[in-house]
C-alpha cells in the first residue's frame, strides 16, 4: 500500500506499509538498525535510498584521481612501428 500525504510546502511525504514480510527479514532489519544506531524505520528507509538511488557518479576529475600513480609519462610512450618494405598487407 502506497499513500501519500501531501502539505502546503513543496515537500511530500510518502509512507510505506509492507505487509508479510517474513520474521527473520523483519528481525535482520531491527538487528542492522540496531547496529547502525538507528531505528527500524530510519534503517528501511536508507535502505531504499541506498537501493534505489544508486552510487553518485564521479566527475572525471574524480575518476582520475581515483587512478594509481604506476609509472612515468615516458613508460606509456608510444613506440613506432618498423614497416617492412615490399610487403602488401
Amino acid at each position: 500500500m502506497l499513500a501519500t500525504i501531501s502539505t502546503r510546502s513543496p515537500v511530500v511525504a510518502t509512507n510505506l506499509i509492507v505487509r508479510n514480510v517474513d520474521e527473520s527479514v523483519a528481525l535482520a532489519l531491527k538487528q542492522r538498525a540496531a547496529a547502525h544506531g538507528r531505528s527500524a524505520e530510519a534503517e528501511h528507509r536508507e535502505i531504499l535510498r541506498d537501493a534505489l538511488q544508486g552510487p553518485q557518479r564521479l566527475s572525471l576529475t574524480e575518476f582520475l584521481l581515483t587512478m594509481p600513480d604506476v609509472g612515468r609519462d615516458e613508460d606509456f610512450a608510444r613506440q613506432p612501428v618498423a614497416r617492412q618494405r615490399g610487403r602488401a598487407a
